[in-house]
């Protein structure tokens, strides 16, 4: 049996979980909620740098991080489901790292939140990573993704990011960005997965 290390906020874990469930492979794994602030975790021998998500293989070696984990998903099932072969493979690997950037500057804004107190707060540094946001969505805003049938890498991690900043920022990217909203309108009606993962709150 698999196990990933996540915690069910994470849109990187999200994002393996909707592959692991395009491809037919959750059955294959177990879920274990990590917690990246604990000392004790166990995720710090599993992955030494202490971040999710991180899968554990049925020899203990570790893979981290999604974009290896997907990689490796895909493999199992067969390979160029999610990451195709050819010239549209680097497309989709290049819509993943957009997404994933997104992720990670929306992440950063709300970790700034969370651990530094108020009165120490950068608000340049806030605006830093917002900008790299709002870069990103006017770029996908202006020639949202296309895909026809099962989806590729790119667009799940499209729609984790835009699901996280449903989730962190209260939905407030969606005022002006209504292409993206009715492709994230479409995928969700498409692939129950992204439903099924979503952390109401």
């Amino acid at each position: 049996m698999l196990v990933l290390r996540s915690s069910p906020a994470s849109p990187f874990g999200r994002k393996v979980k909707i592959a692991a469930l395009v491809l037919g492979l959750m059955d294959r794994i177990e879920i274990v909620v990590a917690d990246t602030t604990d000392p004790s975790e166990p995720l710090r021998q599993q992955n030494p740098l202490g971040k999710i998500p991180a899968l554990v293989l049925e020899d203990g070696t570790t893979l981290f991080d999604s974009r290896v984990i997907v990689d490796y998903l895909d493999f199992l099932a067969g390979g160029g489901k999610l990451i195709p072969a050819g010239q549209e493979r680097f497309a989709q690997l290049r819509l993943q790292a957009l997404a994933d950037g997104i992720c990670d500057a929306a992440l950063l804004q709300v970790y700034e939140a969370r651990f530094r107190p108020e009165e120490g707060r950068n608000a340049d540094w806030l605006a830093h990573q917002g900008g790299k946001v709002s870069r990103a969505l006017a770029v996908l805003e202006a020639e949202p993704p296309r895909f026809d049938g099962a989806p590729r890498i790119g667009e799940i991690a499209l729609a984790c990011a835009l699901g996280y900043l449903d989730l962190r920022f209260a939905g407030t990217w969606r005022a002006g960005h209504p292409r993206l909203v009715a492709w994230l309108d479409d995928f969700a009606a498409r692939i129950p997965a992204f439903e099924s993962t979503r952390v109401k709150s």
